[in-house]
C-alpha cells in the first residue's frame, strides 16, 4: 500500500553538526531508509564533527541545494545541487558546508535502520 509521508511528521534525530529529518525507516515498516540533512554554513568558533561511517551498507547522497565539500577516506568531492555521491559501505565520510546557505542533502540508505550500523568517529 502506497503511503503519503509529510516532512512535518519525520523523526527529528539528534546527529552531530547537522539537522536530520528521517521520514522513511524500519520504523514505519520500511526496508529502506531515507534522510534529509541540513549542515549550516560554517561560523567562525564552530566545533568541527568528526566523520562517520556505515558497517554494512552504502549510502547515497542527493545534493538538493547548498554547496559543500565530502572529505573521505578516498578522497574530497566537491558537491552542488543536482549531485550523487556514494559512498561505499565502511569508509569514513562527512560532508561539510563551503557556502554561505545551508547545504541541504536527502541521503539514501539500503536498510531500515541506519543507526545501528553507524559509528561516529572524532576524527579522521
Amino acid at each position: 500500500m502506497a503511503r503519503l509521508l509529510k516532512q512535518a511528521e519525520a523523526k527529528r534525530l539528534g546527529l552531530p553538526g547537522r539537522t536530520s529529518l528521517e521520514p522513511v525507516s524500519g520504523e514505519i515498516g520500511s526496508h529502506v531508509s531515507f534522510r534529509i540533512a541540513t549542515i549550516a554554513a560554517a561560523k567562525p568558533g564552530d566545533n568541527k564533527r568528526g566523520p562517520h561511517s556505515h558497517r554494512d551498507f552504502e549510502e547515497c547522497i542527493y545534493v538538493l541545494s547548498g554547496q559543500g565539500t565530502m572529505h573521505s577516506e578516498s578522497g574530497e568531492h566537491p558537491v552542488r545541487p543536482g549531485d550523487t555521491l556514494l559512498v561505499p559501505a565502511g569508509e569514513k565520510h562527512m560532508t561539510v558546508n563551503t557556502g554561505t546557505e545551508p547545504l541541504v542533502l536527502l541521503c539514501f540508505f539500503p536498510v531500515g535502520d541506519v543507526s545501528a550500523g553507524t559509528t561516529e568517529f572524532p576524527s579522521f
